[in-house]
């Protein structure tokens, strides 16, 4: 089965590996990349005509933009090339009534649009994501197969209507942040209290038996035997945005949502100062994302 990738990040590129280790041919494209980098795998082309024309009569077009106009400018470019029934699905992390939006507009065109919560870090895009789907129930069953292949077991959601898979993912992140803030500021306590406390050992330890094991805490643990008390970093925590999404739709929705405020708040703070929290969260965003960190100067 022919897939086409548009955008060969970090998560898309491992994706597309799995997406071949499956069985699927994949034909990609990145306004990044050309055809020069094909590599016997993945099939790049230089340009978006010569991508569709590479698809099947009814096209599977797999987005992995960033959430932004991106996603526009990308449909805006594919347009002229689709038919009926051709499928988008976008895999980013759109905000969901931007998704609903897309889907009624691609809709009267006769062009069905998916959403895709797509969770597990730039790790479980090569070896089995997380996936929360929404859309038209019956073109999500035509598509179960494309979804449960890259899925972990017991990893595929079909959440509801369209915009639900990125409803789901905005929710899954806002409390991302409040757990990732809560293991940060109990390192930062214990830093404070005894700067020679092993904490690379501590979260081993806790990730055996512990009700607060968790991935999160492996990480935290990979990261600290890297650099025993994150020296080398700066605690500038960034924001993708999801966090603020959450926020600001449990306001709309009068739902008291005071953890993931507050870490979405403290994220902000850590702009306009260094903490041992932030670059507990800041570390714990490379590991499992691959998303930048600002080092410190060295002198």
């Amino acid at each position: 089965m022919k897939i086409g990738l548009i955008g060969l990040g970090k998560m898309g590129y491992n994706l597309a590996l799995n997406f071949i280790s499956k069985g699927f041919e994949v034909i990609a494209f990145d306004t990044n990349k050309s055809s020069k980098h094909s590599d016997g795998k993945i099939k790049f082309v230089s340009s978006i005509s010569e991508f569709c024309q590479a698809l099947p009569q009814q096209k599977i077009v797999w987005l992995m933009v960033p959430a932004n106009g991106a996603v526009d400018t990308v449909i805006n470019d594919l347009l002229p090339y689709l038919t009926t029934n051709d499928i988008i699905i976008d895999g980013g992390n759109s905000h969901y009534k931007e998704t609903i939006s897309r889907a009624q507009g691609l809709e009267k065109r006769g062009i069905h649009f998916l959403d895709c919560g797509t969770s597990g870090g730039v790790n479980g895009a090569l070896h089995g994501v997380c996936t929360m789907v929404g859309g038209k129930k019956e073109i999500v069953v035509q598509c179960e197969n494309i979804f449960k292949s890259i899925s972990v077991s017991d990893g595929y959601l079909y959440c509801g209507k369209s915009g639900s898979g990125h409803f789901v993912k905005m929710i899954h992140n806002g409390i991302e942040y409040g757990m990732m803030q809560s293991i940060a500021e109990g390192l930062e306590v214990l830093h404070r209290y005894d700067a020679d406390v092993d904490l690379a050992a501590v979260t081993k330890l806790w990730n055996h038996g512990s009700v607060v094991r968790s991935w999160l805490m492996e990480l935290a643990h990979d990261a600290l035997v890297k650099d025993q008390n994150l020296e080398s970093i700066k605690g500038t925590m960034h924001s993708s945005g999801e966090g603020k999404w959450t926020v600001e739709t449990a306001l709309e929705m009068g739902v008291a949502a005071p953890v993931i405020t507050m870490s979405l708040l403290m994220r902000y703070r850590s702009q306009t100062s260094d903490t041992f929290a932030g670059k507990v969260v800041a570390a714990l965003r490379n590991e499992f994302g691959g998303h930048a960190v600002e080092k410190k100067n060295k002198g």
